[in-house]
């Protein structure tokens, strides 16, 4: 089909959705060759944004499609047992798929499954976490994955090919496009071995995936790095992932980076300009990365431990911000300053008081 036709074709199955209240289109196609199914989220006659009925994102040029058809039926997930089934078929002999709960893990075929478990409980302590504090999160719309390599090769091969560089101590990321967490098993399926050698990395994606799949992100929206980040190291601590182990506040602490935040505060780094810097832009993440996952673990944990329902709150205005939109330092900081108020100044003493004061 021409690709003007592959748009027009689009508009048509929106316009015939549209009275349908919350169902979604359905489209069935051939990207490469190959059959997919899943519902346009956005597309002009450059580029198409189609998520798939496994979660995945595919970005491709109208041209790229064939055999485009409507199906009636209207959009929703693949159940486990067909995503299982994918996962299979795609990874072949050497792999196999164990589930537990909301999770999906591939993983080297002769090994005791142990990676399901523990991914199913990190995503339950992340809902207990936000429930403890009065947000009721959202189920996720798929099927989580999670895919553990047994070398590193394997791992950073993979990596490179979805444009992700590796680096020293990399061990896994979660990607947002496949909605998948890719990992290295340092242990390589000993049972000898402390699988918390890995524990940072895991509970660190792990939260990425559960806050992308349960709203408190939106995967199609661009959430502020520090809000993402934030989350992401707050739950590196024992605490938060252990909270009925481990329920004192001491526990809920970043060792690492309370030190780091507290290095740069001896130097009067952090201050009012720090904190309209990495909420208005991501720049910092470049320009000074141990800065700023200081600064964005310090102002999560204040605001979560001293704040929650404003911060709740803003996370909701974050995730709402709409699929593959612009969003503009200036609205970043006013939405930021709408809830928690224009006097940095204050904030940040609030803040550093705060981080001086935990054990």
């Amino acid at each position: 089909m021409p690709p003007f036709r592959f748009i027009a074709s689009l508009v048509l199955a929106f316009a015939l959705a549209a009275p349908l209240a919350a169902q979604e289109s359905l489209v069935r196609l051939k990207l490469d060759g190959k059959p997919l199914e899943g519902t346009p989220l956005a597309f002009n006659s450059r580029q198409v944004f189609l998520l798939a009925r496994d979660g995945q994102l595919f970005e491709f040029p109208p041209a790229q499609a064939q055999d485009y058809s409507l199906v009636p039926s209207g959009f929703k997930s693949y159940s486990q047992a067909e995503i299982r089934g994918g996962l299979m078929r795609e990874f072949g002999r050497g792999f196999e798929v164990s589930g537990v709960g909301h999770y999906l893990v591939v993983h080297p075929s002769g090994q005791k499954d142990q990676w399901a478990p523990r991914f199913e409980e990190l995503y339950r302590s992340f809902v207990q976490y936000y429930a403890a504090r009065g947000w009721q999160l959202t189920e996720p719309r798929f099927p989580l994955v999670a895919v553990v390599y047994p070398r590193q090769s394997d791992f950073q091969r993979q990596a490179t090919k979805e444009g992700v560089p590796p680096a020293s101590g990399f061990l896994g990321y979660y990607s947002t496009s496949t909605n998948r967490i890719l990992l290295y098993d340092v242990t390589a399926g000993r049972s000898d071995v402390d699988w918390t050698v890995n524990a940072e990395t895991i509970v660190h994606e792990a939260a990425h995936q559960s806050a992308f799949n349960t709203g408190v992100h939106s995967r199609f929206g661009v959430a502020p790095r520090w809000v993402v980040e934030g989350i992401g190291t707050m739950f590196e601590a024992r605490g938060v992932w252990q909270s009925r182990r481990y329920p004192n506040r001491a526990d809920r602490v970043n060792r690492g980076l309370l030190s780091s935040y507290r290095s740069q505060a001896a130097t009067g780094r952090p201050g009012a300009e720090a904190i309209a810097e990495i909420v208005s832009s991501d720049r910092m993440f470049q320009t000074d990365p141990n800065g700023a996952y200081a600064q964005a673990w310090a102002l999560s944990f204040y605001l979560c431990e001293c704040e929650p329902r404003k911060y709740f709150q803003y996370l909701s205005k974050t995730a709402a911000i709409p699929a593959f939109s612009n969003y503009r330092s200036p609205q970043r900081l006013k939405d930021f300053t709408d809830v928690f108020g224009t006097d940095l100044t204050m904030l940040d003493a609030r803040v550093q008081r705060f981080v001086a004061g935990l054990k």
